[in-house]
């Protein structure tokens, strides 16, 4: 049994449910403008962490620590292979894709909790992406579905990357939302121009990981061009949910020169209820974190 299939199989031992989000209320979420084709974009976005963690996106309060604590370990290895930190840095570590296989697996939950712990970092800084052109939901969280974004620029060379890119009101926090909606979406996003854009986003900053929230492997072409960029992966996977095979046809579509890591999301674990997460590398070999 090869060490995926291992660490799949004791991942399905675990139990528990991934927390059901939606799209935050209109209220809670600044609707923002498009503005012309300036060099570099001056909108900042309030990020309104109640309204996030009412709707399912971030812990309860009681549950912060312990979450915290998860995160820190799941983001270390990733930052490692990204900057080159008592490891060979990866070629294009520092662009991290979240992937899951199938929908529901607690992907966007993942991805902003990943962003707000790597922006703790004291010399690193993180830019969110919204990778799924098709459903852009975490652009409809950040109140930024009606403005250009990462199709844009790709679909426009005569956008700037600069331009697209939304300051948080977090610092060390960005985002680059999806943009429009196009029909050749997965065209876009396996173009010349898409690595011109990626190339950018790899190289302005050394100090930055670029995560990228994908739509799910086996229900989208568009993901499949975004794994070809991406210098890692991390598979999200939701305890008791997901079938071995299912995850297994997944990993399948990936090169097998990608790095894939495999997190648990997540499981209720005895004697602490709660957020529970377990980590496996398909190139270093299996490892676990968790409470």
């Amino acid at each position: 049994m090869s060490v995926i299939e291992n660490a799949i199989k004791r991942l399905q031992a675990s139990q528990g449910a991934a927390p059901k989000g939606r799209v935050l209320p209109p209220a809670t979420a600044r609707r923002l403008e498009s503005t012309g084709n300036t060099t570099t974009s001056t909108r900042i976005i309030p990020i309104d962490l109640d309204g996030l963690r009412s709707v399912g996106l971030l812990p309860p309060a009681h549950q912060e620590r312990e979450l915290a604590q998860q995160y820190r370990q799941i983001k270390r290895p990733l930052i490692n292979n990204a900057l080159g930190r008592g490891v060979e840095r990866l070629p294009e570590g520092n662009l991290v894709m979240i992937a899951s296989a199938v929908p529901g697996e607690g992907k966007t939950f993942t991805s902003i909790n990943l962003a707000l712990s790597i922006r703790l970092e004291e010399d690193v800084t993180v830019l969110l992406v919204d990778g799924d052109v098709v459903n852009p939901r975490l652009s409809q969280i950040m109140g930024a579905d009606d403005v250009r974004g990462l199709l844009d620029v790709v679909k426009d060379p005569s956008l700037s990357l600069s331009s697209a890119i939304l300051q948080t009101d977090i610092p060390g926090l960005s985002f680059l939302p999806a943009g429009h909606q196009d029909a050749n979406a997965t065209e876009l996003l396996a173009s010349a121009r898409m690595q011109d854009v990626i190339s950018q986003l790899s190289q302005q900053d050394p100090s930055r990981l670029v995560l990228f929230d994908s739509a799910p492997l086996l229900l989208t072409t568009e993901s499949h061009a975004l794994t070809e960029v991406a210098g890692q992966i991390l598979m999200v996977v939701r305890a008791d949910q997901t079938p071995q095979h299912v995850v297994l046809e997944a990993i399948e579509t990936l090169s097998e020169s990608k790095s894939v890591s495999l997190v648990l999301n997540q499981s209720m674990k005895q004697p602490h209820a709660g957020y529970y997460y377990r980590y496996a590398n398909r190139k270093s070999g299996d490892k676990e974190n968790g409470s």
